[in-house]
């Protein structure tokens, strides 16, 4: 399991129901099984213009790992209509969890260059403080000079996300505190407090952190597998190992808790 930040499937689904039309509205949806990919392409032949039945395919496609798949049927559709940001969007999505992240800012900037919508600007700066580009910060600002009280805590984060990756943990958690200060149920926020404060190698406090955000939120994968971490760190390897089933049991194919887990119990 890649350590990122994913901020782009609220948008996606969001711009995705604006632009369903009426007739989208009588067509049978997939959400009960959104890996029938034989079934949606069967309905796509029957309604050829619905972009909801588009959408339910590379949803389907990117269920199943066929990345390559749902990015054509993404840049299909581009080609109908080079102008939606949305689209786009979903492109930036896809390259993102595909590990293209090169594609993936180029398309998210071709998506702000259509619509600046703010929450592209949040996807944009996660992604550029993740590769440790300074122009995170940037964004950061833009953020904060346009609503701080709508993304002041999206700004904060990706300010503490950008001094974490360049292993600046003390300015990395004065901001990742300004973010929780103003949503504590920022689940990234403390994934990231916690690592910064794994990094400073201080375990105690970093538990801490991660316990009060699954106590908040009690399937948070991330947070039971660095409180695994830490707990290895002060030798602690019986609580180690609950954490990392822990995490296993919301996310099965979390697969740096399972290669934790495998090596601890090797060794009792």
């Amino acid at each position: 399991m890649i350590r990122s930040t994913f901020l782009f499937v609220p948008i996606f689904l969001m711009l995705f129901i604006c632009a369903c039309n009426s007739s989208d509205k009588k067509i049978k949806r997939f959400h009960e099984d959104p890996n029938s990919i034989q079934a949606i392409k069967k309905s796509i032949k029957e309604h050829p213009d619905s972009l909801m039945l588009k959408e339910d395919l590379i949803e389907a496609y990117r269920n199943a790992g066929y990345y390559d798949s749902a990015i054509l049927i993404a840049n299909q559709e581009i080609m109908k209509d080079n102008g939606s940001a949305y689209l786009w969007n979903i492109k930036a999505s896809l390259y993102f969890e595909n590990n293209d992240t090169a594609n993936a800012i180029n398309s998210l900037q071709h998506a702000i260059d259509i619509y600046p919508l703010p929450d592209y600007l949040v996807a944009l700066g996660t992604v550029y403080a993740e590769i440790k580009n300074k122009n995170s910060l940037s964004i950061a600002n833009e953020l904060l000079g346009s609503n701080k009280s709508k993304y002041g805590k999206d700004a904060y984060f990706i300010k503490g996300l950008y001094y974490n990756y360049i292993n600046d943990p003390e300015k990395a958690i004065k901001y990742l505190d300004s973010c929780l200060n103003l949503d504590f149920t920022y689940m990234y926020a403390y994934r990231e407090k916690g690592i910064a404060l794994y990094n400073e190698k201080k375990y105690e406090e970093a538990i801490k952190v991660l316990k009060r955000a699954v106590t908040i939120q009690n399937n948070f994968d991330e947070g039971y597998y660095w409180m695994g971490r830490c707990y290895e760190k002060l030798d602690q390897k019986n609580e180690a190992i609950q954490s990392y089933q822990n995490a296993l049991l919301y996310d099965k194919n979390y697969s740096e808790a399972r290669a934790a887990l495998g090596s601890l119990e090797k060794e009792k």
